[in-house]
């Protein structure tokens, strides 16, 4: 996907997690401000980001979001055929990881295709390994994969050009890589641009 494509993107995720954030304050409203003189509002929200999902990881086993319990899961969609922006945000998740060092031991960096078609288990194998030992790699059936990026709000579109064969396409996806808690609830996004160290420090804050 190319850069300018990604700059479009980041501000529609960007909008879709703080619109998540709203809702979810609004719904949690304990007095309204329409209310008494002297009455309070109490908001608690969470962004409404995330949620079950089952998918098989690299090395063929299946895999769901309750096998992350217990652990901070740094998870980004993309596509191993991506020629810039997925290599590079990887590359940022795993200088963020080997930045917190046996601080981050719960952190675990996750990549989930968006092309399913072409990212077997096999290919994410192969794929993941550049980047950190530790990265796991998710792909699925595109019924799975269309239900975890509608859970995390994730936008992905094949982008073929008129005749060019059935492989020769590339994938639109949003570039913005989430922190989700041990309870699997979500704490913090990165959008592109954001630095090893800043991520590694935000992260930081929440272990």
């Amino acid at each position: 996907m190319t850069r300018n494509r990604t700059i479009a993107l980041i501000a529609a995720i960007a909008a879709l997690v703080l619109a998540g954030v709203w809702f979810a304050r609004k719904a949690d409203t304990v007095n309204g401000t329409a209310g008494e003189a002297g009455s309070t509002v109490k908001t608690s929200g969470q962004a409404l980001v995330g949620g079950p999902f089952t998918l098989t990881d690299q090395t063929g086993k299946t895999v769901t979001d309750q096998d992350f319990r217990g652990k901070y899961m740094l998870i980004f969609f993309g596509f191993t055929f991506c020629p810039d922006v997925c290599p590079t945000e990887l590359q940022i998740m795993a200088g963020a990881i080997d930045r917190l060092g046996d601080k981050g031991a719960d952190v675990v960096p996750v990549f989930v295709t968006v092309d399913p078609d072409r990212d077997t288990p096999e290919a994410l194998a192969r794929y993941v390994q550049q980047f950190h030992p530790r990265l796991v790699g998710l792909t699925g059936t595109h019924e799975q994969i269309a239900a975890i990026a509608k859970a995390y709000r994730v936008y992905y579109q094949k982008v073929k050009e008129e005749g060019a064969p059935d492989d020769s396409y590339t994938m639109d996806h949003s570039s913005v890589a989430y922190l989700m808690g041990p309870d699997g609830k979500f704490l913090a996004f990165f959008p592109p641009g954001v630095t090893p160290d800043q991520m590694a420090e935000k992260i930081a804050s929440f272990l």
